[in-house]
Parts: C-alpha cells; structure tokens; sequence
C-alpha cells in the first residue's frame, strides 16, 4: 500500500494501450489520482484525452505528446487557480476516448412492420443488418452518455442505437411505398436515406454514424411460401407439357417397378386430366400470356343414347327378327314364343331357351307354365 502510494504520487507516463475491440472510454486509474507536474501524456491515433478537475471537464487532448505543463493545461490551471511556474504534483481524472470505427453493430426489427404493400395488400415485414459508428464529440459523449463510468463498452449504448436505427427505418419504409419485391433493387438508398434522417440523433450523444447497411428484408413464412410456388408456376411455364413430362417420368419409374406401372397409370391419367384443367382455368380467355385472345370451343356434342336389346329367336323352326323388349313380350303374349324357345344376341356363345336368359324371365312372370302331361 505504502508503494502503491509512493508510485502514484510520482506517477510521470500517462497512456492508455487499447487491447479490446469494443472499449470506448477507459479511465485512467493511479492512486489519489495524483500526476506529477511535468508527466508526459501520450495520446495514440484513434484516441482522445480528456481531463476532468472535480468533476468538471478541463482540457481535451487530441493525438500526440504532451508533456503536462501550465502551459498546455489552461482550463485546468484556471480551474485550479495555478500561479506561473506551478511545478507541484496536481489531481485530475484522466479519461482516454476511443475515436475508431466500431464496425459490425448488428440492429434488427423485434416486431414485423406492417406495410400496405400495391400487390400483397397488408403485409408484415421484417429487417435487419448492420452499422458503423463512432466518438465524434469526446466532450459530448462523456457529458451525455459515458458520465463517471471508468470503462464503458458499446454493449452499453447499442440497444439505444439500434432502436434509433429500427425507429427511423420503419418510418422511411412507411413513407417509401416500394413495393416489397422491389424492395431489394433499393437496399442502398433505404440506407442512405435513414443515415441522413439518424445522423443528427447521433450527434446529440457526441457520436457519428458512418454506415449503415441493409443485409435483408423478409416475409412472413407463409407469404414466402406462396411466393415460391409463384416462381414454380412461372419456371414450369406450359403446364401442359410439363404435365406430359411427369407422365412419362412416371412411366419410366413404374416400369422398373414390378406392378407398380398399373398404379401409375392411375396418377397419370388424374394428373394428366388436372393438368389440363389447371391449364385452361390459367389461361382463361386469353390464352398464354403475350397471345390474342381464342375463341373458346364449341360445347361437347353428347354422347348416342344406347341402343335397345334385340334377340332373334327361333320361330317355326325358322330364325326370327331381331325383335326388341316390346316385341318379344307380345310374342309371348301370343305365345309364338315361351320359355323353351330358343333365342340368340350379339355377345352370347350360342342359342339358349329364353327362360334361361336372365334379361328375359320378367316376359314370362305373368304368363303360367303349360300344363304337365296327363
């Protein structure tokens, strides 16, 4: 303690070598803080020093060596009272401020900005990327920000910052109305245009934004979604061809599958019938797009009303007909014909007795049977 004190009291360097990425002001710390009169004060590029005398700020002290004498210390020596050729050890807080570039400070929006977007309608959106800043004002920033912190890092100010940064960008996007999928084209005027309308907000903490940079707007998911399939519709183009195209694929693929080719003439057939509805609902009257429009189709003629059932029959010995339902029922009536005669249609193997036709039992429902033999 007895050293540590001694040593204060005669303490003759003052520097500050910045081993971190992120300090921006170090407080020089000694004993008492008591510098000797006459100490050298080195001053390295990227910083500043500034002095304080009780809490009041005294001089500040732009790169370069100094050697710490009434006459490079005016406000202190006002401050302090000092006579001409003062040469006694003095107290004063030494605080270095770092001047760098901090670069790589990310900002982010925590909530979707709502847009009305010209195609979309009411849409939300989300940004994020990254900015540069740095001390423009050392005096400023220690008076407005830092205070008596004796190691303030940016983890310290960058929440402020970045919701300068979230604040402003909203409004310009807001105020913009650029359409979201055009937004991409203008990245760089979005930053340009919030690094002018932040920069004063900026220098009100002694600080200057350099850059500020736009790395993505994005989507909600589902509206992602959607958009992609919109590119699909787009890249497959005719979905006609590209429906023949899956069939054939199918085909192939089934084909090396034992049984599978019959399944996949199934989808084939649903896919290639939804293919060309989908097909014609996108044309619609216009056709593909770029093309005159085509005169829709005459409507399908229906298909012919079937025929009726003929049978020919065997009649006298002789062949008969063709006599359709109605004629039949009355030769039975007339009993030309009963179930024992034979009859004959286009698809069966060979005469039959009509009361072994199924088509032909209902003739003989009401009719009796012949009588069995005495």
């Amino acid at each position: 303690m007895i050293w540590n004190r001694i040593r204060g009291e005669f303490i003759d360097v003052i520097e500050w070598l910045d081993e971190s990425h992120d300090t921006m002001v170090y407080r020089f710390e000694r004993y008492g803080n008591e510098i000797k009169f006459g100490a050298q004060l080195t001053v390295r590029e990227s910083q500043a020093a500034v002095f304080i005398n009780e809490g009041q700020l005294a001089d500040v002290f732009q790169p370069g060596r100094y050697k710490l004498e009434t006459q490079n210390l005016p406000v202190l020596s006002t401050l302090q009272g000092w006579k001409y050729g003062f040469e006694s050890p003095f107290k004063a807080e030494v605080y270095f401020i770092s001047t760098k570039r901090f670069t790589d400070l990310k900002w982010g929006t925590k909530n979707p900005i709502m847009l009305r977007d010209p195609e979309f309608g009411p849409v939300r959106i989300r940004a994020f990327g990254t900015y540069v800043m740095r001390i423009k004002d050392p005096v400023t920033f220690i008076r407005e920000i830092c205070g008596t912190d004796g190691q303030f890092t940016t983890d310290e100010i960058t929440s402020q910052l970045r919701n300068l940064v979230v604040s402003r960008f909203s409004s310009v996007v807001g105020e913009a109305k650029i359409p979201v999928l055009d937004m991409a084209a203008n990245y760089e005027d979005f930053a340009n245009f919030v690094t002018g309308k932040i920069g004063p907000e900026f220098e009100a903490y002694g600080l200057e934004l350099t850059k500020l940079l736009i790395e993505n707007i994005s989507l909600p998911p589902a509206v992602e979604e959607a958009l992609d399939k919109r590119t699909q519709m787009g890249v497959i183009g005719d979905l006609n061809r590209y429906t023949q195209f899956q069939a054939a694929d199918a085909i192939q693929t089934a084909a090396a599958n034992p049984g599978g080719l019959a399944g996949a003439g199934v989808g084939m057939g649903v896919g290639l019938g939804m293919g060309q509805q989908m097909a014609g609902a996108m044309a619609g009257p216009w056709g593909q797009q770029g093309q005159a429009p085509q005169q829709q189709s005459a409507p399908a003629a229906p298909p012919p009303l079937p025929q009726a059932v003929q049978f020919f029959a065997a009649i006298g010995g002789q062949q008969a007909g063709p006599f359709d339902m109605g004629a039949l029922q009355a030769k039975v009536r007339s009993g030309e014909i009963n179930r024992d005669t034979l009859v004959w249609k286009d698809g069966m193997a060979g005469w039959t007795a009509a009361g072994q036709v199924g088509e032909l039992s209902a003739l003989f429902g009401a009719v009796p049977p012949p009588l069995p033999p005495g």
